[in-house]
C-alpha cells in the first residue's frame, strides 16, 4: 500500500509538471478564442437561431448527454472557467479514488465509513470552487450593471441606435460585464437578431436585472416606447436595491459573525485537540462508538451550516 501511495504521489507530481510546462501554455493560447465562441454554442434543436453547433461537454461521452452534465457546464460557463463538465467530473472521481487510497495507505481512519466520508469531502471541492467563482462573477456583474445602463441611456439620448449603443457598452464597460456585451456585439455581427442576441445574453448571465434590461430593449423595438425613461427607472431601482442590500448586510454583520463563529467552532476545537491532546480526541475515530459519534457530528455540522445559510440569506 505504501508503494501504491508513493506511485500516486509521483504520478500527480509528474502530471502537475506537465501541466505547467506543456499543457498549460497550449491551453492558454486557445483559451481566449474558446471563451469567445462558447457563448455562441447552443444545443442542437434547442434554438433555431443558433450560430454554431454545440461542442461535446468533454470527458466520458455518455455522461455528456445527462442533464446534470449540461447544468454543470452551464455553471462553468457562467463562472468563465476554461473547463469542460466531463473533465471536471472525471477529476472529481479521481479525487474520490485518490483520497480513499490515501486514507487507506496512511491509515488515517480505521473504519470504512470515515474513509468514504473523507473521500467524498475531497471529491466535492471542484464543485464548490466552480460555484464560488460563479457567484463572485455574477455579483460583480450585478454591481456594474447600473453604471452600464446609465452609459447606454446617455448613448441613446445622444442619438445612437440600439446597435451603436450596445457597441459603446462593449467598448467602455470593464470586465466581466464588458465581455458579455462584446459577445452580444459578435452575435449581432454574425447575423443574429437583436431579440435572439439579448435572449442569449440573458441565458449566459442569469442575473434578473440584466434580463430586465434585455426585456426593456426588446419591448422598445416592438412597441416604440421611450427607452431612455425605462432605462433611467431601471437603473434607479437597481441602485436602490443594492443600497438596501448593503444596509442589510451592515445591520446583520454581528449576527452573521456569530453564525460563522458557531459553525467554525467545532472544527477549530477539533484541530486544537488533535495537535494538543491527540489521545483525547483520537477516540472518535479509533473506536466504533466514537466513530458513530463523529459521523453524527459531521452530518449535524453540515446540516447546521446549510440551515444557518438558508435562514441568514436574504435575496434582494
Amino acid at each position: 500500500m505504501t508503494t501504491l501511495v508513493t506511485l500516486l504521489i509521483f504520478t500527480a507530481a509528474f502530471a502537475a509538471a506537465a501541466e505547467y510546462a506543456l499543457w498549460g501554455p497550449q491551453r492558454r493560447v486557445r483559451l481566449e478564442i474558446e471563451q469567445r465562441l462558447r457563448g455562441l454554442r447552443v444545443e442542437d434543436g434547442r434554438r433555431p437561431g443558433a450560430l454554431l453547433r454545440q461542442q461535446p461537454l468533454g470527458g466520458v461521452s455518455f455522461l455528456s448527454r445527462l442533464e446534470v452534465m449540461k447544468g454543470l457546464q452551464s455553471l462553468i460557463d457562467q463562472a468563465r472557467l476554461p473547463y469542460r463538465a466531463g473533465n471536471v467530473m472525471t477529476f472529481s472521481v479521481m479525487l474520490l479514488a485518490g483520497a480513499y487510497l490515501a486514507a487507506e495507505g496512511l491509515q488515517l481512519f480505521p473504519f470504512l465509513i470515515l474513509k468514504l466520508l473523507f473521500a467524498f469531502g475531497c471529491s466535492v471541492v471542484p464543485f464548490f470552487y466552480i460555484r464560488t467563482k460563479r457567484e463572485r462573477r455574477m455579483r460583480q456583474i450585478e454591481e456594474m450593471l447600473p453604471d452600464a445602463i446609465d452609459l447606454f441611456t446617455r448613448a441613446m439620448r445622444a442619438g445612437h441606435n440600439i446597435h451603436s449603443g450596445v457597441q459603446v457598452l462593449a467598448e467602455e464597460t470593464p470586465e466581466p460585464l464588458g465581455g458579455e456585451f462584446k459577445k452580444l456585439v459578435e452575435d449581432l455581427a454574425l447575423g443574429s437578431t437583436v431579440s435572439e442576441a439579448l435572449h442569449s445574453l440573458g441565458n449566459r448571465v442569469p442575473v434578473l436585472d440584466l434580463r430586465f434590461f434585455s426585456t426593456g430593449v426588446i419591448l422598445q423595438r416592438e412597441t416604440g416606447a421611450n427607452i431612455v425613461t425605462v432605462m433611467e427607472n431601471l437603473s434607479a431601482v437597481i441602485r436602490e436595491r443594492l443600497q438596501l442590500r448593503g444596509r442589510l448586510r451592515a445591520h446583520t454583520a454581528q449576527q452573521r459573525f456569530s453564525a460563522a463563529l458557531l459553525c467554525g467552532l467545532p472544527i477549530v476545537t477539533g484541530a486544537a485537540f488533535y495537535f494538543l491532546r491527540y489521545e483525547y480526541i483520537s477516540v472518535l475515530w479509533l473506536t466504533p462508538v466514537g466513530s458513530r459519534f463523529l459521523i453524527y457530528g459531521v452530518i449535524s455540522e453540515i446540516l447546521g451550516i446549510l440551515l444557518v445559510r438558508k435562514v441568514a440569506s436574504v435575496r434582494l
